[in-house]
């Protein structure tokens, strides 16, 4: 299995344009908060837990394989978005905020690969969908000199 370092070595020769970094600051962590609304939008998973929750657990889990600090990052991260799509479906379908979010997101996310002269590293290997989140946070937890 390849290192925190080589996943992250790997995602950034497709990330080296400041605009297209700063797009991605914003766009990776409210597209993966999208998928996870858009999951739990879904029916028939356990009431307790639903689809977005189940799927997380895998990706927390290929996470903490990685890397324990951020692995307890993105479990609170994913957690609060839990949290904020189950506190916004009590007063609307949360399917439609979900889909605009993660239709908005990723069209900024292709103006700034087209700013880049790159395609998306996901293109090459679909785990860097899951990396994305991680490369973000690794981003923050330096600016905070935090451990991961």
């Amino acid at each position: 299995m390849k290192s925190l370092d080589d996943w992250f070595a790997d995602y950034a020769v497709c990330h080296r344009h400041p605009g297209n970094i700063a797009i991605h600051k914003v766009a990776v962590p409210g597209i993966y908060l999208s998928v996870i609304g858009l999951l739990q939008s879904l029916p028939g998973a356990p009431a307790a837990l639903g689809w977005g929750a189940l799927v997380a657990i895998p990706a927390l889990l290929f996470y903490l394989r990685l890397s324990f600090g951020l692995f307890a990052g993105m479990a609170l991260f994913t957690g609060a978005g839990l949290w904020g799509w189950h506190t916004l479906a009590t007063v609307t379908p949360i399917w439609p905020w979900a889909v605009g979010l993660f239709v908005l997101l990723w069209i900024a996310q292709f103006v700034g690969h087209h700013w880049e002269g790159k395609r998306p590293a996901f293109f090459t290997d679909l785990q860097f969908l899951l990396i994305g989140p991680l490369w973000v946070l690794a981003a923050i937890y330096r600016r905070l000199r935090l451990p991961y």
